[in-house]
């Protein structure tokens, strides 16, 4: 019993207990030492992530311009190949030109016959308007001329109708002395020959009647006459009055027409100078040939793609952020943005962000009312522009993958 007594726990047996050796405290200190590192370095760690957004779904992107054809041919030349620099403005390929440049002469004979044209054509309106009014002219003067005439044959008429009067008057008295002398005649009071000599006179003057009333009805005829001619000079001059306009407006109209012409002929060759034009085939930016999809001798189609151009210039990072980070994230605020293929880090900043996620302008986006849904994480494509003016710029190249963080704070 005594024993056991002395072996159970907690039983003093009134011997002190050692201290705990030095080498157990040093371990305890180390421990703690260590926790407050860590809890340290996990509290400064979490402040600085706070600082920043970051991932590594972003890459280096550019505008990829196409080369195209504009018009068909076979190529005679191909001047670029892939990986080359080019400038805007060079010649990268030609098109064999002697079928445009024959379209050119074409169009260039065709312009000129239809300038010739009009210069045949425009003389006639001042033509036709000085025959018009020559025309209008020679019909008042005929109008004139006739209402005068009128007025003659009407004075003409006037006197034959006064000598028929007098002939008349002349003829009565001779068949009065007719009669007179003839009754002294029977009595011999006078010579026969003095009766044979009135009866002679009465008849020449019943002839002068007669031919002073052919004289009237003539005159009358000439009035007539000459009032005809007068409607007839009237009624050319409405219709003389009447067409020239529209004679004038036909001529001007074909003039028109030619010049109208002239316009289509010079617009067909601009068409066929610019067609030959497009025989060299230009890049339009600056830039590296990625693609190259031409050979000599091949026979291009309009709109065919020759060439993609890289325009290395007017560079940017797409960074594919989640949709939980953009939440701090705003326009303008500065990035660092780190090229996996150098190892260096450059300057930037938020140029914008998106206007979607990137499975809605995808080719097929999801359509989640229909199936089972799996809520996903989705990213958004944030714009990033490089700061200008960084040493080794020109070394970057679209595609290249970055790991940017945009500071938040």
């Amino acid at each position: 019993m005594q024993a056991e007594e002395v072996n159970r726990p907690g039983h003093s047996t009134g011997v002190p207990e050692p201290p705990p050796s030095s080498g157990r405290w040093k371990a305890i200190l180390v421990v703690l030492a260590i926790v407050a590192a860590l809890g340290t370095g996990g509290y400064w760690y979490w402040s600085y992530a706070q600082t920043f957004e970051s991932t590594d779904d972003a890459q280096v992107d550019a505008h990829l311009n196409s080369i195209s054809a504009l018009i068909e041919g076979p190529i005679i030349k191909v001047n670029v190949d892939v990986n080359q620099r080019v400038q805007a403005g060079q010649v990268v390929a030609e098109i064999d030109p002697l079928y445009y440049q024959a379209q050119v002469a074409q169009a260039n004979a065709q312009h000129a016959q239809k300038e010739a044209e009009v210069r045949v054509q425009d003389p006639t309106v001042q033509i036709t308007e000085t025959t018009s009014q020559t025309s209008i002219a020679a019909a008042q003067a005929a109008i004139r001329t006739g209402e005068a005439a009128i007025a003659w044959a009407e004075q003409d008429s006037a006197v034959a109708a006064a000598r028929l009067r007098e002939a008349q008057a002349n003829y009565a008295k001779a068949q009065a002395d007719v009669a007179r002398y003839k009754a002294l005649a029977d009595k011999d009071e006078i010579p026969r020959q003095v009766y044979d000599q009135s009866v002679a006179t009465s008849q020449a003057l019943n002839a002068a009647v007669d031919s002073a009333r052919a004289a009237v009805d003539a005159s009358k005829k000439l009035v007539d006459q000459r009032r005809a001619q007068v409607a007839e000079s009237e009624s050319r001059l409405t219709e003389v009055t009447r067409n020239a306009p529209l004679q004038l407006a036909v001529r001007r109209a074909n003039v028109a027409s030619k010049q109208a012409d002239v316009q289509a002929a010079r617009a067909q060759a601009e068409s066929a100078m610019i067609a030959l034009a497009d025989t060299k085939i230009i890049a339009a930016i600056s830039g590296i040939v990625t693609k190259r999809n031409v050979e000599i001798g091949n026979h291009v189609q309009p709109g065919q793609q020759l060439f993609q151009v890289a325009q290395i210039d007017d560079l940017w990072v797409t960074a594919n952020f989640k949709e939980t980070e953009l939440k701090r994230i705003r326009m303008g605020q500065k990035a660092t943005i780190s090229v996996d293929a150098f190892g260096q880090e450059f300057r930037g900043y938020v140029e914008s962000l998106p206007a979607a996620t990137g499975t809605v302008t995808s080719l097929l986006p999801p359509e989640n009312a229909s199936g089972n849904f799996v809520k996903v994480v989705q990213r958004l494509p944030v714009r990033l522009r490089f700061d200008k003016n960084q040493a080794g710029l020109e070394r970057l190249r679209p595609g290249m993958s970055v790991e940017p963080k945009v500071w938040v704070k």
